[in-house]
């Protein structure tokens, strides 16, 4: 591996910057000495909230995954040397409401911007985030590099379709193109929609008597949970190799949504059970059971492996979330 941390004069294009992926991303990769540009649509009401820390350091260029004629424009006026296609519309319920939009950003978003990449500059490398939802309704467990794809959502569709349309570029074109095909990860900055993060902020709410129930859906679904910092590391790393390729990334542990509730509660000193509601409403259509994963392609080529424990992940977003809630009251005094 060829580690190009020390340049600074190495560029890197992130979409997505304000995610939680791309807030860590763009952490990591300042640190690293890059200059980082972040794409935001135009027409949206951007929410900076997750990089206000970083904000000054970063450069911001207005495209959208919609237009591909907009990423065109960024190629060439910020000539980067690595674009992490970190964009879609990433909550697995929407999907279900509104395929054909996922489809739109999801999909045909990362054929859009491997063609800029191909029309400007071939020589950029390319991360896309492909997503252990393509698994699906699993043909075996644990899932790897090679475990075939059976999506359960039209996000799991769409984020196929982007895993494939990368390979495609790949071997037709020798574009430096690898796909993160990464596990739930999580962090004090995941979206309130994530059933992770309305965990944690309604634990901390009730314990705080800002709340007095939680409602969950399916208790029994099992996920492969580890930290989003860890995670971008990985993302950073396939993009330093010599040769283009997939990993799988995860902690290769598995745990139901229900052991996910005990620790949050127990991290505010509560039991789970008195709070928690069963609400069919958060069922989806059709549930995805078990997703863990095989990370020993990653571990040998790349050299990583996570560093947070479960346990870990899960008190630190409850004590940020406890921390955001009682500054709001203080707020109120």
């Amino acid at each position: 591996m060829t580690d190009t941390a020390n340049n600074p004069t190495k560029r890197a294009l992130i979409t997505g910057i304000t995610g939680q992926d791309g807030s860590y991303l763009a952490e990591l990769l300042l640190a690293k000495g890059y200059e980082v540009i972040g794409m935001v649509r135009r027409s949206s009401t951007v929410n900076f909230e997750r990089i206000a820390h970083i904000q000054d350091q970063i450069t911001f260029a207005p495209g959208d995954l919609l237009d591909e004629v907009s990423m065109i424009h960024i190629l060439r006026d910020h000539q980067p040397d690595e674009v992490y296609n970190l964009a879609a519309q990433s909550f697995v319920q929407t999907s279900f409401g509104q395929p054909v939009l996922t489809g739109e950003t999801t999909a045909l978003g990362v054929t859009r911007l491997l063609d800029a990449i191909r029309l400007v500059n071939p020589e950029i490398k390319f991360y896309q985030a492909s997503s252990s939802e393509m698994f699906g309704k699993v043909h075996e467990v644990p899932q790897s590099e090679t475990t075939p794809f059976h999506p359960r959502s039209p996000y799991g569709v769409a984020k196929v379709y982007g895993h494939w349309i990368t390979v495609n570029y790949r071997e037709s074109y020798g574009l430096h193109a690898s796909s993160g095909m990464l596990f739930n990860h999580e962090s004090p900055r995941r979206g309130m929609e994530f059933v992770t993060r309305k965990i944690s902020h309604t634990a901390a709410k009730i314990k705080l008597g800002m709340a007095d129930e939680l409602r969950l859906g399916n208790l029994d679904a099992r996920r492969d949970w580890g930290f989003a910092g860890d995670y971008v590391e990985a993302m950073w790393m396939m993009l330093q190799e010599d040769e283009p390729d997939d990993f799988v990334i995860c902690t290769g542990e598995t745990h139901e949504v229900r052991e996910f509730a005990k620790l949050a509660f127990e991290a505010v000193d509560l039991t789970w059970e008195d709070y928690v509601v069963i609400d069919e409403a958060f069922f989806r259509p059709a549930e995805v059971d078990l997703l863990v994963g095989d990370r020993s392609k990653a571990e040998k080529q790349l050299g990583w492996t996570p560093k947070t424990t479960f346990e870990e992940l899960v008190t630190s977003m409850v004590e940020a979330d406890m921390d955001l809630l009682q500054g709001r009251l203080d707020g109120l005094k």
